[in-house]
């Protein structure tokens, strides 16, 4: 049984998550960064893609807990890009990098997934679930989130607008990369919508 999949993000309000040099903008309010805070507790892993851990270098982890008490990190690198000393593979967590099975690269004290064929999602979710996680926090970046997206693995969607213009047409967005309104898109059902400081939190389920 695979985990149960949550994607959060934040985006201004005209829909980017950086700007085109892709470094991380301030865009969650202070009632923002608490919830997500409280979010991660909840869950049993955070994900991000290594564009993230490359870009922004994140521990992943919630201050002042222990590494027992941490959440598992997974990054999803399929060439094997994590730089050896990059925070979110430290010893204050659990990690779990996964490649593609072309990748032969290894991590000192992380376990390792190599996926067939590039990265297959559904065997990783498979994997991660023989592997005791049940619940993932899927939060970032939009390469990343376009993928689970994309290969209908997610379960809940909540996204934070902060009240901001970026702009630029390289700007990333929570759905990056190529689209897929030919195919249908993914449908979603708005679950609900609260005011959070000087923006706004919408939640979504798949129809």
């Amino acid at each position: 049984m695979r985990p149960f999949v949550h994607i959060n993000c934040a985006m201004s309000a005209d829909g980017k998550i950086a700007g085109a040099e892709r470094r991380q903008v301030r865009i969650s309010s202070e009632e923002d960064k608490a919830r997500v805070k409280g979010l991660r507790m909840r869950y049993d892993a955070i994900l991000v893609g290594v564009g993230t851990v490359v870009s922004d270098d994140p521990h992943l982890t919630v201050k002042g807990r222990s590494r027992d008490e941490n959440q598992v990190r997974i990054i999803i690198d399929p060439n094997g890009r994590t730089p050896a000393d990059a925070k979110a593979v430290d010893d204050s967590a659990r990690s779990i990098i996964v490649t593609s099975d072309s990748c032969s690269r290894t991590w000192d004290g992380c376990d390792v997934i190599r996926s067939p064929g590039g990265i297959d999602l559904g065997f990783v979710m498979e994997r991660l679930g023989e592997m005791g996680i049940g619940s993932i926090l899927v939060e970032g970046g939009g390469s990343t989130i376009a993928s689970f997206l994309k290969a209908g693995i997610v379960d809940l969607l909540t996204i934070y607008v902060g009240s901001m213009v970026i702009g630029g047409s390289e700007s990333p967005t929570p759905a990056d990369g190529d689209g897929w309104v030919k195919d249908g898109g993914l449908a979603l059902t708005l679950k609900n919508v609260e005011r959070m400081g000087d923006g706004v939190l919408l939640e979504y389920v798949p129809r």
